[in-house]
């Protein structure tokens, strides 16, 4: 499963409702509705009470609550693992100089080729 999609189902599950878990992640809430709607795809099953007036977990939702929050926790300490730890200042690439100010001067310090 995308983690992405993971992430949105368990913001939408500890909030109150779409709108407020919407902005937690920074997305509109029709993403965050779309991106449930392929999740209950994949896994075949309706996870949230869509009558309910507030966000109501079905009881499909409430058991792949636990395995999305560890599967999520793998996935970030996997990536802390795997991540390598340069470290040090980051350092500028060495160019060719800058381009002519004006297109068709030749390059300061480059001499013109003679005929």
């Amino acid at each position: 499963m995308d983690i992405t999609l993971l992430r949105q189902f368990i913001a939408a599950a500890e909030e109150p409702d779409f709108v407020r878990a919407a902005n937690l992640l920074g997305v509109t809430r029709q993403k965050l509705s779309a991106g449930i709607r392929t999740l209950e795809k994949q896994v075949g099953f309706a996870l949230f009470d869509r009558d309910a007036p507030a966000t109501t977990l079905t009881e499909a939702g409430t058991a792949l609550l636990a395995d999305a929050r560890l599967e999520l926790a793998a996935s970030v300490a996997n990536a802390k693992r795997t991540s390598p730890n340069t470290g040090g200042k980051a350092k500028a690439s060495k160019g060719q100089g800058r381009a002519p100010a004006v297109k068709g001067q030749p390059r300061p310090g480059k001499k013109r080729q003679s005929r």
